[in-house]
């Protein structure tokens, strides 16, 4: 008999915006955001949080949200 696969999910951001050359990397146990401009960077950075903060006030997780669920909650995270 097999067990089952144990899921683990981990958001990722990407900045591609970053002229100065400086690595920007931020990581957590949920999530990893690497490059782009420093106003980008954060931007990503904050939404993510809030994003978690949500799935938390949800009782929600990456693995159990819908995907559905999960997009309007990151759109609705994202700095204006």
């Amino acid at each position: 008999m097999q067990r089952p696969s144990k899921t683990n999910a981990h958001l990722f951001g990407v900045g591609l915006d970053n002229a100065d050359g400086h690595k920007r990397i931020t990581r957590s146990e949920r999530f990893a955001i690497v490059g782009g401009s420093e106003e980008t960077h954060g931007r990503m950075t904050e939404t993510v949080m809030k994003t978690f903060e949500t799935l938390d006030r949800r009782g929600k997780t990456l693995e159990n949200v819908e995907k559905s669920e999960l997009s309007d909650i990151i759109k609705e995270s994202t700095p204006v």
